[in-house]
């Protein structure tokens, strides 16, 4: 599910056919009750070297580790290049398994993130050239595997944006549109996939985590707890609310 694409998956085996409306809520410091997340490729990056004793023969071998080095290198001097929309992170998975051997594997999962995916798919071509430049310096062999097809970016259904706003507020919920906690709504999600075809909308419910924000264990920690049950409760309140005022609003149907 994260980040292997799930609702795409769905979304072309048919699972959303013949929906008039789809709709998820999704926990966040605070509330927000509109998607505006980044489309966002997912890849497994691997490069192949060739192992050699690093003290006795090191000329023998074909550093792997070296290749990720200068790929990452690349990339953070190319961030200079990119637009305040593009988001390009990743993780090296496997660097190496001792330090007197060159490392003949290395592996990682790098992830890009833009506007749309025309966008994404201009900014993939550059970053591509900095792990091929890795390969090319070391003379390492480079792999790219997508993990999943791009998650799009999102299209919300007006109509029922404005009734969930209208039904979370009446709740009790408060949309800060000021604070810096509300950018979790930029999160990539596969639900913009389904946006595409689906009238959707994606807002975010506030569990009332202070300075803790998403992906912290802070965050986690607030998860669980009165809070977290009341927004879960009332999320999942004001959803069904805004199902029976998109069903009952002629101009909507």
């Amino acid at each position: 599910e994260e980040g292997g694409g799930g609702k795409i998956e769905l979304l072309e085996r048919g699972a959303f056919v013949g929906l008039d409306l789809a709709m998820m809520a999704h926990p966040a410091p605070v509330d927000v009750a509109e998607a505006e997340p980044f489309a966002v490729s997912h890849s497994h990056v691997e490069y192949t070297g060739k192992a050699a004793h690093a003290a006795a023969y090191p000329e023998q071998g074909v550093n792997a580790a070296d290749a990720f080095t200068i790929a990452q290198v690349a990339i953070g001097l190319l961030r200079q290049q990119l637009p305040p929309t593009v988001r390009v992170h990743g993780v090296m998975t496997n660097g190496g398994e001792a330090p007197n051997a060159i490392p003949a594997r290395t592996e990682g999962r790098w992830y890009v993130r833009a506007e749309s995916l025309a966008q994404l798919a201009e900014t993939e071509e550059k970053v591509w050239r900095c792990f091929e430049a890795g390969a090319l310096a070391t003379g390492a062999q480079l792999t790219v595997e997508p993990e999943s097809k791009p998650y799009a970016d999102f299209r919300t259904f007006a109509p029922a944006l404005a009734a969930y706003r209208r039904n979370a507020e009446e709740i009790g919920r408060i949309f800060d549109p000021g604070t810096p906690a509300r950018r979790m709504n930029r999160a990539s999600t596969d639900m913009g996939n389904v946006s595409q075809v689906v009238n959707a909308i994606h807002p975010y419910v506030g569990i009332n985590s202070g300075t803790a924000l998403n992906h912290q264990p802070e965050f986690a920690a607030h998860c669980v707890g009165g809070d977290a049950e009341k927004a879960l409760l009332d999320a999942a309140t004001a959803l069904a609310w805004t199902a029976l005022d998109v069903a009952e609003d002629a101009a909507a149907r």
